[in-house]
């Protein structure tokens, strides 16, 4: 398709997340500047696609925007096309629409589609993949958990915000000799507990790939107040459980390709603290959307731009129906395909979990 007059669109899914402007302004440059194509960006993701709502995208209205978070394209993570909200004889129903973003790309005169996402936006980029549609697609998800590629873009701003938040949270419970617990997202992955818990020196990290016995927490905490420790710092992910015992819950989003929201394991870890440790006070931070906003890194501006750039690259090369990745230092692309439905999680029994315990960091188990 290295074809100049050619039109390319690009749209963001999912949760927001930091680089998600820097990829829409390395797809823009690189088309325009490399490729000679026109650009234009649909607005709240799937959603901008099935109303035709869009922008166009130019090298003025990209200026500036590596350094910025959120997306200048807006975002949606309820918008499932092929499973979508309509209403009919005044009633709501879901129905496929898919054909109808189609045919409104078809009137556009739109080429190729970059879709930047995690796994629920990346696999709707799939059925417009296997529905003739020509896509790539983009990693994103501060979680790091899709599979085939080594991080996506939004994970290494998240874990830096996690370890500024443990660094702060070090001083009070170091000066008033409390036990603080920081809840983080990630969902059903630990990857942002595991890293942000050795870079921010926690003393425990409850991850959901390693189920926690309570009385290992006890333990760790009082072994390390009989050594003179007289705090400690527990980093639990939102998606962390009881050996034999369930998530916690924070509400059901009845509208939302993913219903379940995760969140409190902290509060209910600190109460639960509170029956077996008298000598302490115990505080829980749940630190949520924070993790989510704000300025990218130097990594995620770098990663997020290499990503821009390979996505055009495989639109001129005619590669539709992939994903860039990260293998090692090499920005590569793997089919669609082999992305979906493969979600990567902490390996137990991994080096990085080894290097952890390794130091002294329990995981409850």
């Amino acid at each position: 398709m290295n074809v100049a007059n050619q039109k390319i669109a690009i749209l963001t899914g999912g949760g927001d997340c930091p680089g998600l402007n820097a990829v829409i302004r390395a797809v823009t440059r690189t088309a325009i500047l490399k490729y000679g194509y026109e650009v234009i960006g649909y607005k709240y993701g799937y959603r901008g696609l099935y109303l035709n709502d869009f922008i166009p995208l130019t090298l003025d209205s990209v200026t500036g925007l590596i350094h910025k978070g959120g997306t200048i394209l807006y975002t949606s993570n309820k918008d499932n096309l092929f499973d979508y909200q309509v209403e009919e004889n005044g009633q709501i129903v879901k129905k496929d629409v898919s054909d109808v973003a189609i045919e409104n790309m078809k009137k556009e005169g739109v080429d190729a589609l970059v879709v930047v996402g995690g796994d629920g936006t990346l696999t709707s980029a799939r059925d417009f993949s296997r529905k003739g549609v020509k896509v790539v697609g983009v990693p994103k998800t501060i979680d790091n958990d899709l599979g085939g590629t080594d991080y996506t873009f939004g994970f290494n701003t998240a874990i830096e915000v996690v370890t500024e938040a443990l660094d702060r949270l070090h001083t009070t419970a170091e000066s008033h000799h409390r036990i603080m617990i920081l809840e983080v997202m990630g969902r059903n992955a630990g990857w942002i507990a595991l890293h942000a818990g050795i870079a921010g020196s926690a003393d425990v990290i409850l991850i959901p790939e390693i189920p926690f016995d309570l009385d290992k927490v006890v333990e760790k905490i009082e072994e390390r107040r009989k050594m003179g420790r007289l705090f400690s710092i527990i980093v639990v992910a939102e998606g962390a459980k009881p050996k034999g015992g369930e998530v916690v819950v924070s509400k059901i989003v009845k509208d939302s390709p993913d219903p379940i929201r995760l969140g409190g394991i902290a509060h209910k870890l600190a109460n639960e603290l509170e029956q077996r440790i008298k000598t302490h006070e115990i505080r829980a931070t749940i630190l949520g959307h924070v993790q989510r906003g704000g300025s990218p890194s130097t990594y995620d501006r770098i990663l997020s731009t290499r990503y821009g750039v390979k996505a055009v690259d495989l639109i001129a090369e005619g590669k539709f129906g992939n994903m860039v990745c990260l293998k090692g230092d090499d920005i590569s692309y793997v089919p669609l395909e082999d992305v979906i439905g493969k979600e990567k999680y902490v390996d137990p029994n991994g080096e990085l979990v080894q290097v952890a315990r390794s130091v002294g960091i329990s995981f409850g188990d």
